[in-house]
């Protein structure tokens, strides 16, 4: 070490600005990876487990502190509502709420295959909390970046990287084709699951239940950019068929720092409290604006959304 010292003892020290494109093509190279591991594209929630993993061994000097560290403790956070009680409420009961509420909402208007998903959240992982921003074309022929968002600051040039999503031979899905495939499924549990089976987006895991392997595919879809409101009502009431979810009797706050009801899976299939998945909804609407890790307790990665936004080119923020 002390001869690799020596031979670039003249060379800069690196700095945020410096480092960040690096750190971003790292961040993108686990996201791609861990894509394509799934018919259907993959669950932010794993992404903040490789996103963690990349900052601790390559980066960890790049990030801003705007949030809290992982591994802190699960808080409550104060009802919106006085209506709002989350204390013995079932997990069917909540979801049902939640469709009921969906299924009132607006159709949503449909992206043009040109146009961008912009995305803003924060993950945490690692030593602090970061926002990324990220976009996505409707299509799936593209994806971009802004590197210089992650050291805190705008207005650089996105990176955009060619894709073909919708017929490039891998196991990912465009957004389009994503929410064509939602909008085709009914809104009662039975139908929902009935289709997802004959789908078989996902190839169902070895060993595994078939219930475990019905919030896979359930999960991946609720995961999506853009979904129809009467087939996330549809989703909902499948995932309250799988067995062991519970609803945390309160509100939690996220990174970001929103408040939100907590669904809790534990991971695999198990029932096990030790390590869980967390959906995180909005207490109003109903949407997901988040997910997280949960195990003894403390929250050990996830992400939560700030923006989410279809625009006309890579970069545009509204």
């Amino acid at each position: 070490m002390t001869r690799v010292r020596e031979l670039r003892a003249d060379a800069p020290a690196p700095d945020r600005a410096r480092l960040a494109p690096g750190r971003a093509r790292l961040v993108e190279a686990a996201r791609t990876a861990e894509r394509r591991r799934s018919a259907w594209g993959r669950r932010k929630l794993v992404v903040a487990a490789a996103f963690a993993a990349v900052t601790a061994i390559a980066v960890t000097a790049t990030v801003m502190a705007q949030g809290n560290q992982a591994g802190r403790k699960v808080t409550p956070a104060v009802s919106p509502s006085p209506s709002l009680d989350l204390k013995g409420m079932s997990t069917r009961e909540l979801l049902e709420r939640a469709a009921e509420t969906v299924e009132r909402q607006p159709p949503v208007v449909e992206p043009r295959a040109d146009q961008w998903i912009y995305t803003k959240e924060t993950q945490e992982g690692g030593d602090r909390d970061i926002d990324i921003e990220n976009w996505l074309r409707y299509d799936g022929t593209a994806s971009a970046f802004d590197p210089m968002g992650m050291v805190g600051k705008k207005g650089g040039e996105v990176q955009i990287t060619p894709m073909n999503l919708e017929g490039g031979g891998d196991d990912d899905r465009s957004p389009r084709q994503m929410y064509h495939f939602v909008s085709t499924l009914p809104t009662d549990a039975d139908g929902v699951l009935k289709a997802l089976r004959e789908e078989d987006a996902i190839a169902d895991e070895k060993g595994r239940s078939q219930a475990w392997n019905d919030y896979t595919e359930i999960s991946v879809l609720l995961d999506a950019y853009v979904l129809p409101p009467k087939g996330v009502a549809g989703l909902y009431r499948a995932l309250a068929t799988v067995p062991h979810g519970t609803v945390v009797g309160h509100l939690v706050e996220d990174g970001a720092g929103h408040r939100a009801i907590a669904l809790r899976f534990p991971r695999g299939g198990s029932d096990s409290a030790e390590a869980a998945d967390e959906w995180l909804l909005d207490p109003v609407t109903y949407q997901i604006v988040g997910e997280r890790m949960i195990e003894n307790g403390k929250v050990i990665g996830g992400n939560a959304y700030l923006a989410k936004a279809v625009v006309d080119k890579a970069g545009r923020r509204s």
